[in-house]
Formats: C-alpha cells, sequence, structure tokens
C-alpha cells in the first residue's frame, strides 16, 4: 500500500523570510552568504522564474535578477521553524526520518486508523504546515524512491499520489537521471548502451546491466527502475557530525587572522553541538586553499568536548601544524564527530572532585544569553572588533 510520505519544503529557507516579512510575499527573494564569494542557499519560485538557483554564486544571481531582495541566512528562524515541522509530523506517526532541515520521510502505515488514507493524512499535514506560513510538497508512494521522485513531480506546493497499479505509467517515461545513484559518468554510461528512459533501464536483462556497471550498481538500477526500494524509514537518525564552516569574501593569510576565524567557527558549532545535546572527541579542521585544493585534519581528544574554547584549541593545534609556506586560504571549517548524546562525560578529580567544574555552568549561561538576547549578544572577547572593545 502507499504509505510513504515524503515531505519537501519549497523554497524553505525564502519561504521562512517571507513568513518572518510579509510583505516580501510574491516577490524575487535569495537567501544566501552576500559577500563576493557567497553562493545562493534558497530563492523563491519569482527568483527562479529568472534562472536563480541554489548553490549558485551570489554574484551571478544579482546579474540574473537584478531587482531581487537579497538576504542573509537566519540559521536560528530555519532551525527553529524545522522543528515546528517536525513536531507536525510526529503528531501523525512515530516514524519520521529527516534528510534535512526541510525534508522528511514518514512511514504512516500504523495511522491510517487514526487519520484516515495516506492522502487524506498528507492534505493535513500540507494545511499544518501552511498554518505555520509555509508551503510543502507531498509525494505519496508505496516506497522511499517512489515517493521522492513524486514530490519532485508534484512541485510547488501539490500533492501527487503514485499508486501501487499507476508505478509504471509514472516512473517508465521517465529520464534515466531520476533514478538514485546515475550521475554524470552512469548517465553517460547508460547512454552508450541506449538506455535514455527508465523504460529502457527496466527493459534490459538485469545480467546485461551487471556487467556493463558492476554487479552492485547494476542491479540497484534494475531494481528502481521497477520501482522496488525496500529501504526502511529509519526514525530520529543520529547525526554523525556537527559543524561550520564559511568561505571568506577575500583570501585570508596571516595567522592572526585564520585562528580568529577559527574561534568563531569553533563557538559557532559548541553552540550548535549543545543546541542538539550532543559532544564529541574528535575536532576536524577543513581548509580550501586559494588554488581550490581541500584538506582536512582531525584531532581525538581523550574526553568528549561540547564547548567552543577546547574545540579551539584543538582547531588550532591543527592550523599550526599546517606548512607554513601553504597557499592564502580561501574557506575554513571546524567540526566535531565522535558523537554521544549529553553534555560529556568527564573523570572525576582527586583534588576538586570534579572535572573543569566552570564549563558546564559557563556554557549555561552563554546559551541563555544567546537564546533571549541573539548569538552575538556574548562570545569571546577576542572576536570584538576594535572599536567594540
Amino acid at each position: 500500500m502507499e504509505t510513504i510520505i515524503h515531505v519537501d519544503m519549497d523554497a524553505f529557507y525564502a519561504s521562512v523570510e517571507v513568513t518572518k516579512d510579509p510583505s516580501l510575499r510574491g516577490k524575487a527573494v535569495v537567501v544566501g552568504g552576500l559577500g563576493g564569494r557567497g553562493v545562493v542557499t534558497s530563492a523563491s519560485y519569482e527568483a527562479r522564474a529568472f534562472g536563480v538557483t541554489s548553490a549558485m554564486p551570489i554574484v551571478r544571481a544579482r546579474r540574473l535578477c537584478p531587482s531581487a531582495i537579497f538576504l542573509p541566512n537566519d540559521f536560528t528562524a530555519y532551525t527553529d521553524f524545522s522543528r515546528k515541522i517536525r513536531e507536525v509530523f510526529l503528531s501523525y506517526t512515530p516514524l519520521v526520518e529527516p534528510l534535512s532541515l526541510d525534508e522528511a520521510f514518514l512511514d504512516v502505515a500504523g495511522s491510517l486508523k487514526l487519520f484516515g488514507d495516506p492522502v487524506t493524512i498528507g492534505c493535513r499535514i500540507k494545511a499544518d504546515i501552511a498554518s505555520l506560513g509555509l508551503p510543502c510538497t507531498v509525494g505519496i508512494a508505496p516506497n522511499k524512491f517512489l515517493a521522492k521522485l513524486a514530490s519532485q513531480k508534484a512541485k510547488p506546493d501539490g500533492l501527487l499520489l503514485v499508486p501501487v497499479g499507476g508505478i509504471e505509467e509514472f516512473l517508465h517515461p521517465l529520464s534515466v537521471t531520476s533514478l538514485w545513484g546515475v550521475g554524470e559518468r552512469t548517465g553517460e554510461a547508460l547512454r552508450r548502451l541506449g538506455l535514455k528512459t527508465v523504460a529502457d533501464v527496466a527493459a534490459m536483462p538485469r545480467r546485461t546491466l551487471q556487467r556493463a556497471l558492476g554487479d552492485s550498481l547494476g542491479a540497484h538500477l534494475f531494481d528502481l527502475a521497477g520501482g522496488i526500494d525496500d529501504r526502511a524509514v529509519i526514525p530520529h537518525e543520529t547525526a554523525k557530525s556537527v559543524g561550520s564552516e564559511e568561505t571568506f569574501s577575500h583570501d585570508l593569510d596571516a595567522a592572526p587572522d585564520i585562528l580568529r576565524e577559527i574561534l568563531r567557527l569553533s563557538e559557532r558549532t559548541a553552540g550548535r553541538l549543545r543546541g542538539a545535546d550532543l559532544c564529541g572527541r574528535t575536532v576536524t579542521l577543513k581548509v580550501r586553499f586559494s588554488n581550490f585544493k581541500t584538506i582536512t585534519r582531525s584531532k581525538t581528544l581523550e574526553e568528549e568536548v561540547d564547548n567552543g574554547p577546547e574545540i579551539y584549541d584543538a582547531a588550532r593545534a591543527l592550523y599550526l601544524k599546517l606548512d607554513p609556506d601553504r597557499p592564502r586560504i580561501r574557506l575554513l571549517g571546524v567540526g566535531v564527530t565522535g558523537l554521544a548524546a549529553g553534555p560529556p562525560r568527564r573523570q572525576m578529580s582527586l583534588l576538586s572532585g570534579s572535572s573543569s567544574p566552570g564549563w558546564p555552568a559557563a556554557t549555561e549561561a552563554i546559551d541563555s544569553i544567546r537564546e533571549r538576547f541573539g548569538d552575538n549578544a556574548v562570545g569571546p572577547a577576542a572576536l570584538l572588533d576594535g572599536d567594540d572593545r
């Protein structure tokens, strides 16, 4: 039965900005990094009509749509709305698998007696999310692969059901690029075999596909072309990493400037860890140079951390080990992996009866101030501009 629902928010970040400021409704809105090297993270459908797309350089977006309203990312607001959306999902089923802030799979097989058939549930979810001021698109199908394709087909602000008896009618006319796992190289390999549509792949013998693409990929694509996808909806999947990164408007070279940005990113990452009630043991520094070469360096700590100073100490040590003759730096990122739930579990000190007794109280106070007055209300003195000190 068609009990898998894929919900995808429409132009999520831009839609949140419109909800925050209703005067933006009906206008071309572009959200992203506004510096010279910033990229678009979301664009309203009015802006998309001019060719603006996600991941496009902001500079190009301004050329395509100079009349658009350009806004910086407000991740605090996006996370808050994402939490409210998740609460809507959980009011219908505990089987919710989030894919990102703005999309998720739901398995409503156990909810039909309470809320009605899947289409009724999908309509109710759309109405509940609309009450938050946001549009979304819903795809309903027998499995995750088909449900996601259905939501893509129904955008924007639509709902599409792929019934068990209509899978071939829906799926087979689509391009082979609709199949999960078909990128540029695999797409070219399929075209060399004369396969352009999903129907072409479905008509090809499984063994022929496996010989051409490899056993695993060939079998995978053959099953998808037949509408087969047996993956379950996995609720509340634990995050594997938490981090922050930033591309700079100009390349960095001076060590004090670089360390200042590493400190800023460490504080941001620490806040995200505590906001998710997580801690971790491995700190990773990501560096992209002006020649676009990207490297990562990691350090595993003896104890878990969730505060900015300790994350910064590890990231700083990683940076100081880099070749001093390195190129200028275009991007920095600080992340934490090896995650565990809750605050760090620390060894007890024989002298004081506790370890680092000041950090939990300090971070709790910092989080309380930021929650009330904003993310920039409190932070390390080193991040203050000269005029603010």
